[in-house]
């Protein structure tokens, strides 16, 4: 949560993005580039080529120590424990209920220490959700690294080429959802082979004072700059959760399709267990789908699904996909409306248009031949 009376805060990026004309807004508590040569141009740059966002805005925890794992075992959905040394896997923190407190990202880059990605507009309340569950006894520190570095997103097919150009072996090794802190560009860099658009990519994060140099370094390479309209239609054509829209307190992770980041066969006693069961064995009365406009015009979110005639729930997010050249959303419908090609209604401000349920996600990056 950010305190709306309070000032906005800019990231060390900032003054980078005011020299390339950037439009800013106000996001989360911060002042940050909503585009630069344009959402759609920026869209199709990550999909064809590739594309560079500022994501310092991005919450980072660093927990370190003996008992780090356990310690975060004890309020994370996922069993932390098994991600292995220079891996990372995504998880959820939830409520005693099981609704969502945040969707997070968790790196383990040695065996004692983690880095925890969280939210924007979660990382002062995850940070001290966290806090409130680290035991005193505890043999672990828990720090907040978002002051003092900034957070770069490499995306697009041409973004491993570009990694290459500054740390080859890492380039050429770093698989899939795997970390690894190296020396680029004469600084200390933890580097993921993650990202938030559905292409390859890596994230990375650096002190805050090296963080202009890197972006600059990568701009004069031909990257294109890009803000947070374009990380929203990516995202939203690889169907990809966000936070306060698809998934919030009021939702929980198995309605969400993100049972998969829920471990429950190990016994461990986590925040939300008890309800997550419960959810497991009753099963969900609502699911998060994907809908396809099959007339012309655009879906937003919180406009009312119907079938049949009849109210079945809300879009809770929705778009143009510059990709596929149609409106996409996404919104929870009940279970038997899930099978794709059920037709459905949208009202966008009074007017109806067709639609039909489509498989998730609605865009998936071709694979390499």
């Amino acid at each position: 949560m950010t305190d709306e009376s309070s000032p906005l805060r800019r990231t060390s990026l900032y003054p980078e993005h005011i020299a390339l004309n950037a439009r800013i807004v106000p996001f989360a508590g911060w002042e940050m580039p909503l585009q630069f040569a344009g959402i759609v141009e920026e869209h199709h740059a990550v999909r064809r080529r590739a594309g560079l966002f500022d994501v310092s805005h991005m919450g980072r925890l660093d927990v370190q120590g003996p008992d780090a794992a356990a310690f975060l075992r004890s309020f994370i959905t996922y069993d932390v424990t098994r991600i292995a040394v220079d891996e990372g896997h995504y998880a959820v923190v939830c409520r005693d209920d099981g609704g969502i407190l945040d969707d997070i990202y968790v790196f383990r880059p040695s065996e004692e220490r983690f880095l925890v990605v969280v939210n924007a507009s979660n990382a002062t309340r995850i940070g001290e959700w966290a806090r409130a569950h680290l035991p005193q006894s505890a043999r672990a520190t828990l720090v907040d690294r978002q002051a003092q570095t900034a957070m770069l997103a490499l995306q697009g097919p041409e973004a491993p080429s570009h990694l290459a150009a500054l740390v080859p072996a890492v380039a050429e090794s770093l698989a899939a959802r795997h970390c690894a802190e190296v020396e680029v560009e004469g600084t200390r860099a933890f580097i993921s082979r993650t990202g938030y658009t559905g292409e390859d990519g890596c994230e990375l994060v650096v002190p805050a004072a090296d963080g202009p140099a890197l972006w600059r370094r990568l701009v004069e390479r031909g990257v294109q700059p890009c803000g947070l309209g374009a990380r929203d239609t990516l995202r939203l054509e690889a169907a990809l959760a966000l936070y306060g829209n698809d998934i919030d307190e009021s939702t929980n992770p198995f309605e969400a399709g993100l049972g998969w980041t829920v471990t429950l066969d190990d016994g461990a006693d986590f925040v939300g267990r008890e309800a997550l069961l419960r959810i497991q064995e009753t099963g969900v009365s609502r699911q998060l789908l994907c809908v396809r406009a099959l007339d012309r015009g655009v879906m937003r979110a919180g406009c009312p699904l119907l079938h049949d005639g009849r109210p079945v729930g809300r879009l809770t997010s929705g778009g143009f996909s510059p990709t596929l050249g149609v409106s996409i959303g996404m919104g929870y419908l009940p279970p038997e409306l899930a099978g794709a090609d059920t037709e459905l209604e949208v009202d966008v401000r009074g007017k109806t248009l067709r639609a039909q349920v489509v498989p998730r996600p609605f865009y998936k990056r071709p694979k390499a031949g």
